[in-house]
């Protein structure tokens, strides 16, 4: 029973590590950070069209995490950087297996003097396959004086369409912290 328990706590522990949020960035080092203010938001042509309350919500969790980090958003007249973003679904094949097992030892039929059997057993698979569609939040940002990339964050499984509204801002807070955590970069 222990080992059953055991083994449920491995296996819900591995599940929520495939779920986790993969964070990326880059910078250019050097791009003078400290310089940097206020921002305008952009929208890459590229990117994926949402519905108006999710892009509420990224607005939202985005604007308080760059707030958090000193920048302020500014809809008009000039700023320091522009940030565009993209968002964009990519998808991933999850594959389910169930196995059941069961045989008998060695005697099973009657034993030696009956002719029995040495050892005898079967298996039963069961694999069913499923799309997992993850979003994608890429955010570049962009010096208005130089027009020169200085920093570009990523995060997957941003986005989850199928999330209730309360789980999906949560989630699209927790990418915004994780992107931003290391903004602005340390020089050296």
């Amino acid at each position: 029973m222990k080992k059953l328990i055991l083994l449920t706590i491995v296996l819900a522990g591995l599940a929520g590590l495939a779920l986790a949020q993969d964070v990326q960035y880059n910078f250019d080092k050097n791009a003078d950070f400290s310089k940097y203010k206020t921002y305008r938001w952009e929208k890459h042509p590229k990117s994926l069209d949402v519905d108006d309350l999710t892009m509420g919500q990224l607005a939202k969790g985005f604007d308080a995490a760059l707030a958090a980090k000193g920048l302020r958003r500014s809809d008009s007249g000039p700023t320091d950087l522009v940030i565009v973003f993209q968002l964009a679904v990519s998808q991933e094949k999850e594959i389910s297996s169930y196995s059941t097992d069961f045989g008998y030892g060695p005697g099973w039929g009657g034993g030696w003097y009956r002719g029995g059997y040495g050892g005898m057993g079967s298996t039963m698979s069961t694999s069913t396959t499923s799309t997992i569609n993850i979003g994608n939040v890429v955010l570049d940002m962009y010096d208005t004086a130089s027009k020169q990339l200085v920093w570009r964050g990523m995060a997957s499984k941003t986005l989850n369409p199928k999330a209730k509204p309360d789980k999906r801002q949560k989630n699209i807070d927790k990418a915004a912290q994780k992107m931003l955590k290391n903004y602005p970069p340390k020089k050296g």
